[in-house]
């Protein structure tokens, strides 16, 4: 296959440490390489040189012959103009905007768009443009779900070759099919996508194990050896003595992170009320249409809630009402009054570039290096000099990291999270997932990462034409209906009223309708069954801990008490099962059918 980019031996280093190191690839047609790694570990400098746009400290960077490369760059500029200006007006402009929710502003100013908008209007002005090579750094960033699932299929048939930095697991595992991963300066090439990259990362780190302790077997024998020198040996080869010494002292590389990301901490008791929506609407102007109306919403003090939509139909809005950040113009929201709220907004808050990490985490009301903000910080890998670090010398990952970090110093036992996935690496992302199991506040997120949704959440409603509405069926269901491209046909314009069926035509519109409502069904069996798991997983571990406690009880009245808590958890627990195996069965039944 034509080769479109070659890389030989390229290195990039940094004042303080080194990015990557006598990296070698070669992409070729049909290619789709995703690029991954904790923050700061040079993904986007990878692909920027790739792309041509950096120079690599040493090695060399060859393109093949008439290769045009497109690039999606973090910042992504665009010229001065109107959208349609920035992206042309063809008929596949034109199609691109609508896939990507552009269509309504092809006509605005390019500076007056959001961060959000410009960076779909520089993904369609890449997609645009003939190319042979496509170099997209983070291109799912602020897409909801059906341009998400439009840009899988688009990436799938395009015929040249990708070069793809996301957080989306998803999406990795769909469209690449080699991953390089970037780990302390050094890289590794795998085959397959997200799943074949967690595949060999537990690989190496099982030979590192084993390597360590071959390693380690082997000097502690030439030690002994040494030690064991014949009697008339008067003088002993220090030499080797020390070699062995230090092959015993020395270990397996550092982890890039120092400690796993253990988030757990004192949460404020929650009371049965949180927050209750009755018959809300909200809007931006006064005396305007509002953008959301009838809202009817009551959470759980458990509550594990998704919200999902396209761009513009109010997800934000909605959390700003939930946060009361924007008050209701008709219709009320009333908060519990235990609720300490902690909220997470898309753009995060300007922060000042000169501001050390652990000043903005201590806040207005404690002093910098407070025992907890220290144990916080550590939590979230901000060790070594991190803490004194500015604002200004920080990735944007190490950015967003940190405002996620500022919302829960405040010790809230109500999240609400506005796309919390951005930027954030896939090892923050997989902890934070943990945390949120387990958490015992309520949480409320806005997300389009369907692998976060998948985890986290319970429950979905879906705003959409100024309602909010339970999505029937869960998560697999939503997908559904994106995949279809249901939810942005449903935004589109009546143009006429349709003809009268013909009886032919009611009669294949009922058989539609009846296999869509066995499909719907099947769906909402199988979202239930995997809530389910959820439960299960956590009254096991609920389970498991009281009966820890239990064990080391002393005295009768705490013995009885946590027999007691033990007898009910071990109940909910059976319950949950014999739930599940309900479930099950009735799967079965369909799938049957």
């Amino acid at each position: 296959m034509p080769v479109l980019v070659d890389a030989a031996a390229v290195s990039v280093a940094r004042s303080d440490r080194v990015l990557f190191d006598d990296l070698s690839v070669t992409v070729t047609e049909h290619d789709r390489l995703g690029v991954v790694g904790i923050n700061g570990t040079g993904k986007s400098t990878l692909l920027r040189v790739l792309a041509g746009l950096q120079s690599p400290d040493s090695g060399q960077v060859r393109r093949g012959r008439g290769t045009r490369v497109g690039v999606l760059d973090q910042e992504a500029p665009l010229p001065e103009g109107t959208v349609s200006d920035a992206v042309g007006d063809t008929w596949e402009a034109a199609a691109i905007l609508e896939r990507l929710g552009m269509s309504a502003v092809a006509d605005r100013q390019v500076s007056q768009l959001s961060g959000g908008q410009a960076k779909r209007v520089a993904l369609a002005r890449v997609l645009v443009n003939p190319a042979e090579l496509l170099v997209l750094d983070e291109p799912t960033n602020h897409l909801d779900l059906p341009a998400i699932a439009w840009l899988e299929a688009w990436l799938s048939r395009f015929s040249g070759g990708v070069i793809l930095v996301s957080h989306d697991r998803h999406v990795l595992d769909r469209v690449t099919t080699r991953m390089i991963e970037l780990d302390r300066g050094h890289a590794y090439v795998h085959p397959g996508g997200y799943a074949g990259y967690l595949a060999a990362g537990l690989e190496r780190a099982g030979q590192a194990a084993e390597a360590d302790a071959t390693r380690r077997n082997l000097a502690r024998r030439e030690l002994a050896w040494l030690r064991r020198g014949a009697p008339a040996r008067t003088r002993k080869p220090q030499a080797r003595v020390d070699a062995a010494r230090r092959l015993l002292a020395t270990g397996p590389e550092a982890a890039a992170r120092g400690n796993a990301l253990e988030l757990a901490f004192d949460t404020p008791r929650l009371g049965t009320k949180v927050i209750e929506v009755h018959g809300a609407s909200v809007g931006y102007d006064p005396g305007g249409d509002p953008v959301l109306s009838g809202v009817l919403l009551d959470l759980d003090p458990r509550e594990r809630l998704g919200i999902v939509g396209l761009n513009g139909s109010g997800k934000s809005t909605l959390l700003e009402l939930l946060a009361g950040r924007r008050a209701p113009i008709a219709g009320r929201v009333e908060q519990g009054p235990t609720v300490r709220l902690g909220y997470f907004a898309q753009q995060g808050p300007d922060l000042d570039p000169g501001a050390r990490v652990q000043d903005l985490v201590a806040g207005p009301t404690r002093a910098p290096g407070d025992p907890a903000d220290i144990r916080l910080m550590e939590r979230f890998w901000f060790t070594g000099e991190l803490p004194w670090a500015t604002v200004g010398t920080l990735s944007g990952g190490e950015r967003r990291r940190l405002q996620l970090l500022m919302v829960l110093a405040e010790r809230p036992n109500v999240l609400l999270l506005d796309e919390p996935t951005n930027d954030l690496d896939l090892d923050t992302l997989r902890a934070l997932e943990d945390f949120l199991e387990d958490w015992p506040g309520a949480l409320v997120t806005v997300s389009h990462d369907r692998t976060f949704l998948d985890r986290v959440t319970d429950r979905l409603v879906l705003c959409r034409d100024g309602r909010v509405a339970e999505v029937a069926g869960g998560l697999p269901a939503w997908i559904a209906d994106a995949a279809a491209g249901e939810g942005r046909r449903a935004l589109e314009p009546v143009r006429r009223s349709p003809a009268a069926p013909t009886p032919a035509q009611t009669a294949d519109q009922a058989a539609g309708s009846a296999l869509g409502q066995r499909q719907r069904s099947a769906s909402t069996v199988s979202f239930q069954l995997r809530q389910l798991d959820k439960d299960l997983a956590r009254l096991t571990r609920e389970r498991d801990r009281v009966a820890e406690r239990f064990e080391g009880a002393a005295g009768h009245e705490e013995l009885s008490r946590l027999g007691a808590e033990l007898a009910a958890a071990q109940t909910r627990l059976e319950e949950a099962e014999e739930r599940w195996l309900a479930l099950a069965e009735e799967s079965e039944e369909h799938a049957g059918r």
